[in-house]
């Protein structure tokens, strides 16, 4: 009973007694932790340098640039260049070539990493699994230039692929390279066998971190392969696949420039002229700097809109986003 008494008054003692340290000024607090920010100075440069520096140049989209003007002197035009894309026809159907490669890179190519990640997890002899890795990822390291230059040889008009056809099936040379039909499905198959292989890096790594007595547990209850992968495996999946998809809605209106230019016929320009090279065309070549910028920063807003809603969507039902 004393000591319950005594409590208040102990408890007192403990508070005299206690010395709350004061909190260490940032800039003490950076200088004890220098090192560590001596390693990330080199980063911290690079985005300085290279993508914030940068930035100040898109104020020419509201200009008629000159360079012998400079960015000072040039006239402001307002939202001149910005009404053009979407005044232009030509800038309509550009706009429409990159969101249909866009979106069918997304439907067909973006799955095929996650197939091949399954089917190289359910490989069970590790030789034959780096082995088939490794295959799958060489495309990866391969320059456009080398793929096009790959392409162009087997489908030219007297190609391989032709020579086949006509010894083995008795019909006419296809004119896969001139015919605009053929440029979209083209285009997908390049960047399915380039680099679908390099995509299963993420989905192995998150493959990996799934606890084999789920299988075990799985297998107990009577469930077959395919029931495993679709219970366990596909849930397991769900948050990667959902931020890389978010990160992939990011750059929608990039579908890659090399590769598209260098496919690039006066046959198939009606349908294979996208985004970025009407702006090498029309803004690099004909010196319209400003126009190039404004597509350029037109590009950025709606990729900044797309993750921004599709991060907001995913988390409304339920799922972790990008932040």
């Amino acid at each position: 009973m004393e000591d319950l008494q005594r409590t208040p008054e102990l408890i007192g003692d403990l508070n005299t007694n206690v010395t709350i340290q004061p909190k260490k000024s940032i800039l003490k607090r950076m200088w004890k932790e220098r090192y560590l920010y001596l390693l990330l100075l080199p980063g911290l440069l690079y985005f300085i340098i290279y993508r914030y520096i940068p930035m100040a140049g898109n104020i020419i989209a509201f200009q008629d640039f000159s360079a012998f003007q400079g960015f000072f002197n040039s006239e402001w035009v307002g939202l001149k260049h910005f009404r053009t894309i979407f005044e232009d026809q030509e800038v309509i159907r550009v706009l429409w070539n990159t969101l249909s490669l866009s979106f069918l890179q997304i439907i067909f190519a973006f799955p095929i990493s996650i197939i091949l990640a399954i089917m190289l997890n359910e490989v069970r002899s590790s030789i034959y699994k780096r082995v088939i890795q490794s295959i799958v990822y060489l495309p990866h390291f391969l320059s456009w230039v080398v793929v096009i230059g790959i392409v162009t040889i087997l489908l030219k008009s007297d190609g391989i692929v032709n020579k086949i056809i006509g010894s083995a099936f008795g019909m006419e040379p296809i004119a896969f390279l001139q015919d605009p039909s053929w440029f979209m499905p083209l285009v997908i198959l390049e960047v399915i066998w380039k680099e679908s292989g390099w995509g299963t890096i993420i989905f192995l790594a998150a493959l990996s971190g799934i606890s084999p007595s789920l299988y075990e547990a799985a297998a107990v209850d009577g469930a077959n392969r395919w029931q495993q992968i679709w219970h366990i495996t596909l849930p397991a999946l769900k948050s990667t696949i959902i931020i890389l998809l978010i990160l992939r809605l990011g750059s929608v209106l990039d579908v890659g420039f090399e590769q598209i230019y260098l496919m690039l016929t006066p046959f198939t320009m009606e349908v294979g002229n996208v985004l970025d090279t009407f702006v090498y065309l029309k803004g690099i070549q004909n010196s319209d700097f400003s126009f190039a910028t404004a597509v350029g920063l037109f590009k950025s807003v709606i990729g900044l809109i797309l993750i921004v809603g599709a991060n907001r969507l995913a988390k409304r039902f339920g799922d972790q986003g990008v932040y």
